[in-house]
């Protein structure tokens, strides 16, 4: 089987060197960004920005697979332990944030790596993505939450699969706040959510890394971090974020995160632990199948890699090539 790598470059969208430079390493969960990014701005004197929106917050580290300490100070890392908890930071700070921050690491002759998981935060910052002008309105939002607590969270989903179904297809179920802002949009001004972001032209010379396993690799990967999550002190991370003095609200949009609030439904004592593994590897199975709805191998604009040994040179090789071209 031929590796993803040795595909027919020639249908490659040309980068355009006029522009600065920004290397985007995406991939799904598990897959092994953090490492091979790390490796590459170790090689190619670049700094990273986080575009994994679950790193954002501070103290929650076990769960979010955060980059260690150690990891962090090989090279400098950005957007990563922004906000606590309880802020909800917007895509359109993020944004702003992300670009800030790799206008710095350009004054300072290194090479950003825009890195994550997370499709709309990549998009934004690449390809200038803008919410939606629709100012959130409270009265509709009450309505949802009482369709939620009488019909659930998959009910309102469905509702919005009716009515855009490429935005559902791109919103996890259980992320309630996502869902009742694209069905709010919808509804305020009769447009499909998922046509409505406005978009430009990337304003940098763009080159794409694509991190892939085999899905049953991946799966193991998977199974295996959330064995260490635990192992690691996972529950008493979010006793300690639910405990005074944090004492932040499980209901907040950030502990419902996958893995947090099935810890958080093992302290309050509606699940064991073993039934709470099971529920976060379904759910990360699930996050992994939707990221590929984000990040496709038939993007021509793309160049794919499958992680295994020597595959760190092979890629620096292609940025520093493409680079030049």
């Amino acid at each position: 089987m031929q590796s993803p790598e040795s595909k027919d470059l020639s249908g490659l969208q040309r980068p355009d060197r006029s522009k600065p430079p920004l290397i985007l390493v995406v991939g799904p969960t598990a897959v092994g960004k953090t490492e091979i990014a790390i490796q590459l701005a170790e090689r190619l004197n670049g700094e990273i920005v986080s575009a994994d929106s679950r790193l954002f917050y501070r103290g929650m580290d076990i769960g979010t697979a955060k980059p260690t300490q150690e990891e962090q100070a090989r090279v400098p890392h950005h957007l990563i332990d922004i906000a606590d908890p309880d802020q909800i930071l917007s895509l359109a700070v993020f944004q702003q944030s992300a670009r800030e921050a790799i206008a710095d690491i350009h004054t300072r002759k290194k090479l950003p790596l825009l890195v994550g998981g997370t499709g709309q935060y990549i998009r934004a910052v690449t390809e200038g993505w803008t919410p939606p002008e629709v100012i959130p309105n409270e009265r509709l939002r009450e309505e949802f939450g009482k369709m939620k607590e009488e019909r659930g969270v998959n009910w309102l989903h469905d509702k919005l699969k009716d009515l855009d179904a490429t935005a559902a297809e791109k919103i996890d179920p259980r992320n309630f706040r996502r869902t009742i802002r694209a069905l709010e949009v919808i509804m305020t001004t009769g447009k499909k959510f998922s046509e409505q972001r406005g978009q430009t032209d990337s304003p940098y010379h763009l080159i794409t890394i694509g991190l892939t396993r085999p899905r049953a690799e991946l799966y193991a990967r998977v199974d295996a971090r959330i064995e260490s999550m635990f192992a690691n002190g996972f529950l008493e991370e979010v006793k300690g974020l639910l405990d005074a003095p944090r004492g932040y609200s499980p209901s907040l949009p950030t502990m419902s995160a996958i893995g947090y609030r099935e810890c958080i439904a093992v302290l309050q004592g509606k699940i064991n632990v073993e039934e709470a593994k099971q529920l976060i590897r379904r759910a990360t199975r699930v996050f992994v199948r939707r990221q590929a709805n984000w990040f496709k191998e038939s993007d021509p604009n793309t160049q794919w890699f499958r992680v295994e040994d020597g595959v760190v040179p092979r890629i620096e090789t292609y940025i520093r090539n493409m680079l030049l071209s």
